[in-house]
């Protein structure tokens, strides 16, 4: 008999989660400790959304992986009727409309939506591929895949909220990559972006502001008191940090306010003025472990669903964290998207804290199948 390995969460993904999650907490402290007021306001309220996001994480975690897969539809109508109530009664924040106020917080449905479209297309392709001879992906699953994230990309663009459209848009892309979709279809898919976002940009269907920031992203001494103030201000605060960084509480350009939104959006740049090059090298190998994990979670799933759920959970955390930092660095657009596991916000916190118990469930569903070591078989002889 071969001894198996009993059930167990993947720690390396769990430890690195929260780290990110205290490190985070950590920098938002350090990024609003200076304004007006109570110094540990953020803290406090940073600290609940973690509290309710490890709830949320363990239920999901503890669900039987077959109510996983039944309530995906629900998950997905919710986050589209969120996406709706916010095009109705939502508020307006930095020019897109994107909130909704419930009970004295602030729900972004949006951060929400990746992780549905995730689900919703992966349960697609396993309810398709499951139980059949047929594995590769085709037209009509390409199609009903695309469908499933058009009905959310829609809403989003209504807001408008370009940022977590590139990160959806990016997601899409990966997940179709990873199901096996034709090399067609993919190249045909980036050309009809390509096409889609110049008659964006020539019917004049982007607010003046996005188009603003994009040539402040080509050139920033364009607008330096205006759409490239916060490129500017944030290159400058990372370059203070040097190897080391000034210290925690210590930066200059953090204490003095010069970035604007430090704690949500330009988190990134606490960490490389206050904790320099180490500290902020720290943060993205951090970042990497987890996206690491994750897409070994995706290629030891015992299913189709487990497979492309958490493939495409590792593209939407990559691209994300990739493109906030991006925009800090000043090699891409500012777009408005937090920091995963990092940023100040309940929804980006109670989204990437249900994806990671989604992770978390799908390897402890493969984990419990996977033998611990190769053991000779014993033979029985009879005299």
């Amino acid at each position: 008999m071969n001894p198996r390995r009993a059930p167990g969460l993947d720690w390396i993904l769990m430890a690195a989660s929260l780290a990110l999650v205290a490190l985070g907490s950590i920098l938002v402290w350090s990024a609003t400790s200076h304004s007006d007021g109570d110094p540990t306001a953020y803290l406090r309220k940073q600290l609940v959304n973690v509290a309710i996001g490890v709830v949320l994480m363990v239920m999901v975690l503890a669900t039987d992986h077959r109510w996983v897969r039944i309530v995906a539809p629900l998950i997905y109508l919710a986050s589209v009727l969120g996406l709706v109530l916010v095009l109705v009664m939502g508020s307006t924040v930095n020019g897109s409309r994107s909130w909704l106020m419930l009970g004295g917080m602030s729900i972004q449905p949006s951060e929400f939506a990746k992780l549905a479209v995730v689900i919703g297309m992966a349960l697609l392709v396993a309810e398709r591929s499951e139980g059949s001879w047929r594995r590769r992906i085709g037209t009509v699953d390409v199609v009903g895949m695309l469908a499933i994230a058009a009905v959310p990309a829609a809403l989003i663009l209504l807001q408008p909220d370009l940022g977590t459209m590139l990160v959806l848009t990016a997601t899409v892309f990966g997940v179709l990559a990873i199901s096996g979709a034709p090399r067609r279809w993919l190249g045909g898919l980036l050309g009809a972006g390509v096409m889609v976002a110049w008659v964006a940009v020539a019917a004049g269907f982007l607010k003046d502001y996005q188009i603003d920031r994009f040539m402040a992203f080509t050139n920033p001494e364009l607008d330096p008191r205006g759409a490239g103030y916060n490129v500017e201000q944030a290159r400058i605060a990372i370059g203070n940090g040097g190897v080391f960084g000034q210290g925690l509480f210590d930066g200059s350009q953090t204490r003095s306010g010069f970035v604007p939104e430090q704690h949500t959006d330009f988190i990134f740049t606490v960490a490389g003025e206050e904790l320099g090059l180490l500290g902020a090298g720290v943060l993205i190998a951090l970042l990497g472990v987890v996206v690491w994990r994750t897409l070994a979670i995706a290629l030891h799933a015992e299913d189709m669903f487990g497979r492309v759920a958490a493939a495409g959970i590792a593209c939407w955390i990559g691209f994300q964290a990739f493109q906030n930092i991006g925009m800090c660095l000043g090699i891409m657009p500012v777009t408005g998207v937090p920091l995963p596991f990092v940023s100040y916000g309940g929804s980006s916190m109670f989204a990437g804290m249900l994806a990671l118990g989604l992770l978390q469930n799908i390897h402890l569903r493969s984990s419990s199948s996977l033998p611990t070591r190769f053991v000779a078989p014993r033979t029985l002889v009879s005299r």
